[in-house]
């Protein structure tokens, strides 16, 4: 999950300064999860923009706004609406935003309404823990799925640094050490000899920005 915040009002405001006519697209996924650009965001941002003088020429929110077939599906059902449009402002991360804007096909100024924060998970108390840097190069095989590139403050890839105390981050007292808990995930499973094998220093060319991977 891409987790995304609403960039502020006096924000989307000046984006939008020397627009009017303004289509809102959401996203049915992770920024609904995130309460950023569902339909109900959606509506409050609609709400917003007339506040301030602008024409909200209508809104959608596919189910996931990053895959081309449905923005496709989206600019098809509204193409009316968006023809009497001048720009979109997107309420989703900036894979949602790119993908709006590759399928546009009216010539549009597309707009990103949040900013991208990480990738997470959603924890048993609901919260959002941010678990995955997208390396490129991944090693949850050998440390029992918990990632240390993400979540040793370090990025330390053999074992803990000597700043540990009793399992917590030198860093923040109320964080957790990656290592230390990977250490007693291998415990349990029998597997603390695994330790001992060395991790090769990364390959940083796998995770390079800007990039031209495809799969």
């Amino acid at each position: 999950m891409i987790i995304t915040k609403q960039k502020s009002q006096e924000n989307i405001l000046k984006i939008l300064a020397v627009k009017s006519k303004i289509f809102i697209v959401g996203c049915g996924d992770c920024s609904a999860t995130c309460k950023t650009g569902g339909e109900d965001e959606v509506g409050k941002m609609a709400d917003f923009l007339r506040s301030h003088g602008k024409v909200v020429t209508g809104s959608v929110t596919p189910d996931v706004t990053c895959v081309s077939a449905q923005a496709k599906i989206a600019f098809a059902k509204n193409k009316d609406a968006l023809k009497q449009s001048d720009a979109v402002l997107v309420l989703a991360c900036g894979s949602g935003v790119q993908c709006i804007k590759e399928n546009d096909r009216f010539g549009l100024d597309v707009y990103p309404g949040c900013d991208s924060l990480f990738g997470a998970l959603i924890d048993k108390d609901g919260k959002f823990c941010e678990v995955c840097s997208s390396c490129g190069e991944c090693i949850l095989d050998l440390t029992e799925g918990i990632c240390p590139v993400t979540r040793c403050t370090k990025g330390i890839l053999n074992g803990p640094c000597g700043g540990q105390n009793k399992g917590k981050c030198e860093t923040d007292e109320n964080k957790d050490c990656a290592w230390i808990l990977i250490y007693k995930r291998l415990k349990e499973k029998g597997r603390v000899e695994q330790l001992k094998k060395r991790l090769s220093a990364r390959d940083h060319r796998k995770s390079a920005k800007p990039g031209s991977r495809q799969l």
